[in-house]
């Protein structure tokens, strides 16, 4: 296990006591000043161990090894700041895909039901081979987003 150990410099201690002492920052803004001025081992700061850091501010010991790891990796500027979302989310209903999911709605719902639900569709438009998986949940945001509603 790598042991990171901080330390910083005046002008860091000062920014770091100023996020805490005024100004609106969001909480993980706050956690993260309070563990590195902790965590600080430089000559700026009192020697405080990881289990009593995690005692007062109510975080995991994992959560305090995260904070140092990403403060010597990447700096001091992006500890303080939240990372963007790297992911990026497939669509399953384009443009075709919705086309044919609102005529399905707007025909006559299957032999003894009513109407169309939510699951019906999604099972109807799997059974046609319109896409190959879909859950009824993106089957009711792309009916939401078109104003249809297969209740009425």
């Amino acid at each position: 296990m790598i042991l990171y150990t901080i330390e910083l410099t005046k002008t860091e201690v000062e920014e770091l006591k100023q996020i805490i002492s005024k100004g609106s920052h969001t909480s993980q803004t706050f956690r993260v000043a309070y563990i590195l001025l902790n965590c600080d081992k430089g000559k700026y700061s009192d020697k405080v161990t990881n289990e009593q850091i995690s005692k007062v501010l109510r975080v995991g010991m994992r959560t305090i090894d995260r904070v140092k790891k990403r403060f010597v990796e990447e700096g001091f500027e992006a500890v303080l700041e939240r990372r963007i979302s790297s992911r990026v989310y497939e669509k399953k209903a384009d443009g075709d895909v919705e086309a044919k999911l609102v005529t399905l709605c707007c025909g006559e719902p299957p032999k003894g039901y009513a109407k169309w639900s939510l699951r019906l569709l999604a099972d109807k438009m799997v059974e046609l081979n319109y896409v190959e998986s879909i859950s009824h949940v993106t089957v009711r945001s792309v009916l939401k987003k078109t104003n249809l509603n297969p209740g009425k």
